[in-house]
């Protein structure tokens, strides 16, 4: 049983399309469709902060403890600059998650994907100060941070495919707004009022 939740930036999905209508209609491409409210873009996972840290001790063999590692990493996460809200579209339903979840792929603008970017580059400064050594093997061998592909693919997730569903679909082009950047979770840092 998972004892922490999983902390991620991202960005919430405040429309889609010009009303409920357009978002209801991709529940007949896909099942369990989610709820709009809890629609998001993640712009970098960190996962679960107690297992993260624990990855990092184990990788500096212990030079970096764990303690320190949650510390450092909540300071680093509370420091993040926010990206302001924008507009995107989206005009294709992906396969994700090894394909046990449909989402929207977006297509956002620069500024986004140049803000993604410097949170990757972010995340090397921060575990270089924690002393981990070859930082992109860490990243990508660190189940905790859960890279599994070397380039970001922005989408939201808005529920299971069909049965059958091989690929990609087109749909109806959808104009999605997003909020400003967040911590997912944030209320579960530690120290963080």
């Amino acid at each position: 049983m998972q004892s922490a939740p999983r902390i991620t930036v991202e960005v919430p999905v405040l429309a889609v399309g010009s009303g409920a209508s357009d978002y209801e209609e991709l529940g007949s491409r896909v099942d369990a469709l989610r709820k709009p409210q809890g629609l998001h873009l993640t712009l970098l996972h960190i996962g679960v902060l107690p297992d993260l840290a624990r990855d990092i001790a184990a990788w500096t063999k212990g030079i970096t403890t764990a303690e320190a590692a949650i510390g450092t990493t909540v300071e680093w996460l509370e420091g993040l600059p926010v990206l302001g809200g924008f507009s995107a579209s989206s005009a294709k339903l992906v396969l994700l998650g090894g394909g046990r979840v449909s989402g929207l792929e977006v297509d956002v603008p620069q500024h986004v994907r140049d803000y993604q970017v410097s949170l990757v580059s972010a995340l090397h400064e921060l575990l270089d100060a924690l002393l981990v050594d070859n930082v992109d093997d860490f990243i990508l061998s660190s189940r905790a941070l859960g890279f599994r592909y070397p380039h970001w693919t922005p989408h939201v997730a808005v529920g299971r495919p069909r049965v059958g569903d091989a690929g990609p679909q087109e749909i109806e082009p959808l104009e999605l707004r997003f909020g400003d950047s967040r911590i997912r979770n944030r209320q579960f840092l530690p120290g963080v009022p």
